[in-house]
C-alpha cells in the first residue's frame, strides 16, 4: 500500500509564482529556454537548465551546469524569490486547460515504494538521462521537479480534497503564459494531513504517468545515501521524493506521432503495398492532416498526401495489454519490419512529436527533412495502468500528458 509524505516545502513566494513557475526541463532545448527566460530572471528554468546562464555551446553534462544550478537556486533562497516552510505540510495543486481541470496533492512518495513495485512504471530509462539527473539530486541536494503519479480513482480522497479547496484560499492562483490554470492550497492542519496519510495507506498502487527518469534518479540518490548513512532510520529525507498524484480519471492523454526520414529504400509503391499486408490503405476524403477517431486507425502523411490506416484483426490482440495499444501495432506490423525502425529509443531515423504541437507539425517536419508520417489515437489511461500491472513496458513516447507540471512551485530540500 502506499506511503505519501508532509514536507517543509522550499517554495516561491505567492507574488512570483508565475514567474517562478517553468515547463519542465525536458521539453525544450537549451536555445528554447534561453529565448523563455530573457526577460524573467525569475524563472525556475535558471536552475533546472542552467546551461542558460553559460556560453553557449557548454556541454549539458559539464560540471559547470551543476555547479551554476545550485549557485541559481541558493541565490533565489538567499534573495527571498523561493521560502522555506517552517512546518511540513501536504499541497492541493490543481490545473485547468481548455477547461477540464485535474485537481492532485503535492507529496513525498516513498523510495521503498518505488523498490518495491507499489509505484509501478511503464517505461525503460536512458543510462546518460538518468546519470544527469542523479548529478543535478546530488549537486543542488533537492528535488526540484515532481514526479508526476497516478491512482485508480478513491471517492473519499476526491471528496476530502474539494471540500479542502472549498474552505481555504489559495495559497497560489494564476494563469501561465500559455493559458492554462494554476492553482495551490496548503494543507497544514495536522487531523487532514493525519487522514490523507490513512488515506492513500489503501491505495494499492500508484503509476508513474511521467518522470520515470526523475524518479529513477531519486531513487539512485537515495539508495546512494543509505549506503553512506549505514545507520539510516527511514526517515530522513532522502528515503523519499516529491511527487504530484492525480486520480486517473482526471488526467487527459494526447497522441504522441511520429515521422520518418526515409522509407527503407522502398518506393512509395513497394512501401504501400507492404503496409497493406496488415492495414487497409484508404486515401482520406477530406483535405488537411487526419487525426485519427478511434483505436487501431492511424493517419500517415506521404508525399503530401494524407491516408487512413486501419490494423487488420490478426495483428490485434485486445486481450493483451501491450499489443492492444497503436504505438506498440504500428511499431511491431510497420515501422520495424517495413521501414527497418528496430529500436525506436535510439534509431536516428525516427523522431516524435507530441499532440501540443499539432498535426501540421508532421506535414512541416515531412516537407523539412522527413519522408513520411504517422498520427495516432491517444494511449488510453486504462491502458497505461494495465502494462504497469502486468509489469510490462511501452514502447518510447507511448504518452503525451497534458498540461504539464510546472517545475519550481514546490521544491523538496534533502537535508
Amino acid at each position: 500500500m502506499a506511503v505519501i509524505k508532509p514536507f517543509c516545502a522550499v517554495r516561491p513566494t505567492p507574488e512570483l509564482a508565475d514567474k517562478v513557475a517553468a515547463l519542465p526541463y525536458d521539453v525544450m532545448n537549451s536555445e528554447e529556454a534561453r529565448e523563455m527566460v530573457k526577460d524573467n530572471p525569475y524563472s525556475f528554468l535558471h536552475v533546472d537548465k542552467a546551461e542558460i546562464d553559460l556560453e553557449p555551446g557548454v556541454d549539458l553534462y559539464d560540471p559547470m551546469v551543476y555547479a551554476k544550478a545550485r549557485e541559481n537556486l541558493l541565490r533565489f533562497i538567499e534573495e527571498g524569490t523561493l521560502i522555506r516552510e517552517p512546518k511540513k505540510a501536504f499541497y492541493i495543486y490543481t490545473l485547468v486547460m481548455d477547461g477540464h481541470p485535474q485537481t492532485g496533492l503535492v507529496s513525498l512518495a516513498s523510495v521503498d515504494d518505488y523498490l518495491n513495485n507499489v509505484v509501478k512504471k511503464h517505461e525503460f530509462t536512458r543510462a546518460d538521462k538518468e546519470a544527469d539527473r542523479i548529478r543535478h539530486v546530488e549537486v543542488t541536494n533537492f528535488h526540484t521537479g515532481p514526479i508526476f503519479l497516478t491512482y485508480v480513482p478513491k471517492d473519499s480522497i476526491t471528496k476530502l480534497l474539494e471540500e479542502y479547496q472549498k474552505n481555504h484560499t489559495p495559497l497560489y492562483d494564476f494563469i501561465a503564459e500559455d493559458g492554462v490554470g494554476h492553482k495551490a492550497w496548503s494543507i497544514l492542519d495536522e487531523d487532514v494531513i493525519q487522514r490523507l496519510e490513512e488515506e492513500f495507506s489503501q491505495v494499492e498502487s500508484l503509476y508513474i504517468a511521467d518522470g520515470h527518469h526523475r524518479a529513477a534518479s531519486a531513487v539512485r540518490v537515495g539508495e546512494k545515501k543509505r549506503k553512506e548513512n549505514p545507520g539510516y532510520t527511514g526517515d530522513e529525507e532522502f528515503n523519499h521524493f516529491l511527487a504530484v498524484i492525480f486520480p486517473s480519471n482526471e488526467l487527459r492523454i494526447m497522441d504522441y506521432n511520429r515521422v520518418v526520414k526515409d522509407l527503407n529504400g522502398k518506393s512509395e509503391k513497394e512501401f504501400i503495398q507492404a503496409v497493406e499486408e496488415n492495414f487497409t490503405v484508404t486515401p482520406a476524403s477530406q483535405p488537411g492532416p487526419y487525426k485519427p477517431q478511434k483505436k487501431h486507425e492511424f493517419g500517415m502523411y506521404l508525399e503530401d498526401r494524407w491516408y487512413v490506416l486501419e490494423a487488420k484483426p490478426h495483428i490485434v490482440f485486445d486481450e493483451d495489454p501491450l499489443k492492444r495499444i497503436d504505438c506498440k501495432i504500428l511499431q511491431d506490423n510497420l515501422l520495424h519490419p517495413i521501414l527497418g525502425i528496430e529500436d525506436p529509443r535510439t534509431d536516428k531515423r525516427i523522431d516524435f512529436i507530441g499532440g501540443i504541437r499539432g498535426l501540421k507539425e508532421l506535414e512541416t517536419r515531412v516537407k523539412k527533412n522527413m519522408k513520411v508520417a504517422f498520427s495516432l489515437y491517444p494511449t488510453l489511461i486504462e491502458d497505461l495502468i494495465a502494462i504497469s500491472d502486468a509489469g510490462m513496458v511501452m514502447p518510447p513516447k507511448s504518452t503525451w500528458f497534458e498540461p504539464k507540471l510546472r517545475s519550481g512551485l514546490f521544491l523538496h530540500d534533502l537535508e
